[in-house]
């Protein structure tokens, strides 16, 4: 059983990247959001936008026509994450998980020029999918050409999903809700960006969107352990034999403190077990803590990465032998 994490760290962007290359079995390129909202998930994808100027603005992103001072130092702080990455990720063979935030959550979170969220227009929506996709794949090319041995995992972070499919997200001035965004809609736009892995730490993420046959062709789902209900476990049953992937969350995130392997091997069995999928679940599910860790301290993070890390080990090796 594989261990991996989802996004932000603490700290020293040369420490943490080391962290993420040497301390998990699937190793990231982490986000240090500490360093301004440039560097947080939705400044991180305003930078790679291809034709789209985006400016700060009384602390809301908005479009512009050109780009704007904050805009520029996000492409400048991705460029120095990988720099770093570069320089400590030599000779590294496999696969490297590289997370961008999603068409939906970026449409719920960033306004148009004249106000009002992307999210309202549909043209402008779209237009954002668009530059957003064509702007990953120059990075995923960009990694790949850095680091010729690796393999990069696209890891998609979409937390507004279930809000933008339920019609729950609210209007800029926040008395109102958008509507719904349709089904197919959802899926086109996500299909649109590609990826392997669809992330999200709210509850009510539609698995079958994301990872089903008919659905927006994710490989894996990573999802919060505690947010998952009944008909979450009961739907990734069946699309873990077909193949699928499932990050667990099993470390929560809430508290600042790791907790133990003694605390989380029963936790992941007691969770797994019910699916009687033995050794499938072994080789199928990735252990991770729940979300980003930005707001830890350097020491806990270490700890809760060597604590999944020996629960994967015991968790794998009860499975494996089942």
């Amino acid at each position: 059983m594989r261990t991996s994490a989802l996004g932000s760290l603490p700290g020293d962007l040369g420490a943490g990247v080391r962290l993420a290359l040497e301390a998990v079995s699937v190793p990231w390129l982490p986000e240090f959001p500490a360093r301004g909202p440039w560097a947080g998930m939705v400044g991180r994808a305003l930078g790679l936008l291809d034709g789209l100027g985006a400016e700060l603005s009384a602390g809301e992103w908005r479009l512009a026509a050109v780009p704007g001072l904050d805009q520029r130092r996000a492409k400048a702080a991705l460029r120095d994450d990988l720099d770093v990455l570069e320089e400590n990720a030599q000779g590294l063979v496999g696969p490297l998980k590289v997370a961008v935030t999603g068409p939906w959550t970026l449409a719920s979170a960033v306004l148009r020029p004249l106000g009002g969220r992307v999210l309202g227009d549909r043209g402008a929506r779209r237009d954002l999918a668009q530059s957003l996709a064509s702007g990953v794949r120059g990075l995923v090319a960009d990694v790949e050409r850095r680091l010729p041995g690796v393999e990069v995992l696209l890891q998609v972070d979409e937390p507004s999903l279930p809000s933008v499919l339920a019609g729950g997200v609210p209007t800029e001035g926040g008395y109102f809700r958008h509507r719904s965004v349709d089904r197919p809609e959802a899926v086109e736009l996500l299909r649109e960006l590609g990826g392997d892995l669809l992330h999200c730490c709210a509850p009510g993420l539609d698995v079958e969107l994301a990872v089903g046959r008919h659905g927006a062709g994710f490989t894996g789902v990573s999802l919060d352990q505690d947010l998952m209900n009944r008909a979450d476990w009961d739907a990734l049953g069946p699309l873990l034999e077909d193949g699928r992937e499932l990050w667990l969350g099993a470390a929560s995130t809430a508290s600042g403190v790791a907790p133990t392997a003694d605390a989380l091997t029963p936790r992941v069995l007691g969770a797994l077990r019910p699916l009687d999928l033995g050794p499938v679940l072994a080789e199928r599910v990735v252990l991770t803590p729940a979300c980003g860790l930005a707001g830890w301290p350097a020491s806990q993070v270490s700890a809760l990465l060597r604590a999944l890390a020996t629960t994967a080990e015991r968790v794998g090796g009860e499975l494996g032998a089942g």
